[in-house]
């Protein structure tokens, strides 16, 4: 864990919320000048803390409507290649986050797909062939409560 002052929390709390601002404008809203803002800007850069700056889209407007959690078990064999599902499941568009689990799954997935026709096809055309799964149990969320991507620092 990386030691952050007062200035660089704002800093960080300012570009979670808004990555688009310039320097200037979060110096000014920071209490800094641009000069140390970007300094410091650099600096969480280069120390990891900020991994990369991207756009957030609205998944629905650009025709995502069906967002399914999925639950995944692998085989004896499956369990002993963790890293050829991960690698596998890495290149799919449609799995956002992926996490491996302690407990009577293994993985956890967060799926998009344009409606759960779309995510049908891709279930059993592409994820429930992956070698080693034994098991795959689907949630559909059929509304969104809250989601964010600012860490409370």
């Amino acid at each position: 864990m990386i030691e952050l002052d007062h200035f660089e929390r704002k800093i960080l709390r300012e570009l979670q919320r808004d990555a688009s601002q310039t320097t200037a404008e979060i110096a000014d809203k920071v209490g800094l000048t641009p000069s140390p803002c970007w300094r410091r800007i650099d600096r969480l850069e280069k120390e990891g803390l900020i991994r990369k700056r991207v756009a957030l889209l609205d998944r629905r407007k650009v025709g995502l409507n069906a967002q399914v959690f999925a639950q995944v078990k692998l085989n004896a064999h499956g369990r002993a290649n963790l890293d050829e599902f991960s690698d596998a499941i890495g290149g799919f568009p449609e799995v956002l986050e992926a996490f491996v689990l302690l407990g009577t799954m293994d993985f956890m997935l967060r799926i998009v797909a344009k409606d759960i026709e779309a995510y049908e096809r891709f279930f059993f055309e592409r994820l429930s062939k992956l070698p080693g799964v034994q098991e795959i149990n689907s949630t559909v969320a059929l509304s969104e409560i809250k989601s964010t991507h600012e860490l409370p620092i």
